[in-house]
């Protein structure tokens, strides 16, 4: 289980790098800079996420049941919402219209927040 974190974690993160700067030196002169600052929102909950699965791999608090669901959560989270976002931000670039999957955006973030509340409820259940 402890790959499958560090894989994921490291692969959020490279996205985050990579997109960050191709939002920095690309997308730029192309989108407004409200849309900007939407885009590097995506990329920072991203990144953040990311570290998260990485200190999820190095702890042994959490048992392997948990750090699946966490891994679910945050992966499934961080596709609805960053991705969303990222729809959202460069929507006057394309032709598909994000806005009408804008709904998804809450729901991703909802999922982020229930994975830092399940290792919150975890950690305070813990006797040491």
């Amino acid at each position: 289980m402890n790959k499958k974190l560090v894989i994921a974690g490291l692969v959020l993160g490279v996205l985050a790098v990579v997109l960050g700067a191709f939002a920095a030196h690309g997308l730029k002169p192309l989108i407004s800079a409200d849309s900007m600052v939407t885009f590097q929102t995506g990329v920072r909950y991203q990144m953040y996420h990311g570290l998260l699965l990485l200190f999820l791999s190095t702890t042994s608090v959490f048992d392997d049941k948990l750090k699946k669901s966490m891994l679910f959560l945050v992966i499934v989270g961080i596709v609805l919402f960053s991705g969303s976002i990222y729809g959202l931000a460069t929507n006057v670039l394309t032709s598909f219209d994000f806005t009408v999957i804008g709904f998804v955006t809450p729901i991703g973030g909802f999922l982020l927040i229930i994975s830092w509340l399940i290792m919150l409820i975890k950690i305070i259940k813990t006797k040491a």
